[in-house]
């Protein structure tokens, strides 16, 4: 694939993921309380306030990080600027540890019961594991495997997106409930992006023997 069409697809869904998190929190349901009638059989206590405050940072952060995300695949950017290329991935670097630190808090109340729970609780851990890991090879100028790494960060920021998408087909073509449908979104999404990134890598503008030592 034209690597100039490839960026244009990541800033296009990019933006959808950015508009649609943005309009589904701040216009069609400002207090959760859709998303919040789905969560049945919790084992503690929703503390209304601090959970919503914790959503607002949760969002925030995670627009933050797929606008920084998109920024740094910019080859023209990083050649012409490179300290609006390193300040844009410390930027995505802060987001994440937000959208995980914040993810962690509301883990315990996930929608899809203690599976869901556990499920984002690791994909929190795999996440930071392999931002840091992206960002220790740069500190080394190791580029190549910077922005493989980073192709396998990058991938999460689309989690909640793909977890509504997955959920609402498991429900259509199986007849799950809400709760369980969304369980195994959430189980397939991290799988299904984790896949999605190991491919990516593999495809051009990276050269052969680049793909030939791609780690396993």
């Amino acid at each position: 694939m034209n690597g100039k069409l490839a960026y244009r697809i990541v800033v296009a869904l990019a933006a959808v993921s950015v508009l649609w998190a943005l309009l589904v929190h701040w216009f069609i349901d400002p207090g959760a309380a859709e998303f919040l009638s789905h969560k049945t059989g919790l084992r503690r206590e929703i503390r209304l306030p601090v959970w919503l405050r914790v959503l607002d940072l949760h969002v925030a952060a995670a627009c933050l990080a797929i606008a920084a995300g998109a920024m740094n695949f910019s080859g023209r950017l990083r050649r012409a600027n490179r300290k609006l290329h390193r300040a844009a991935g410390y930027t995505y670097i802060f987001c994440v540890l937000a959208v995980c630190i914040t993810s962690g808090y509301m883990a315990p109340y996930a929608t899809g019961g203690r599976a869901a729970g556990i499920a984002f609780n690791l994909l929190n851990l795999l996440w930071i594991g392999i931002t840091l890991t992206a960002f220790a090879h740069i500190r080394r100028l190791q580029v190549d495997l910077h922005r493989r790494w980073m192709v396998r960060s990058y991938v999460f920021c689309f989690t909640n997106v793909c977890i509504h998408a997955l959920s609402a087909m498991f429900r259509g073509l199986f007849g799950l409930s809400y709760g369980t449908g969304y369980a195994c979104g959430v189980i397939g999404t991290i799988v299904g992006l984790m896949l999605l990134a190991e491919a990516v890598i593999r495809l051009p503008p990276y050269p052969p023997k680049a793909r030939a030592d791609i780690p396993s």
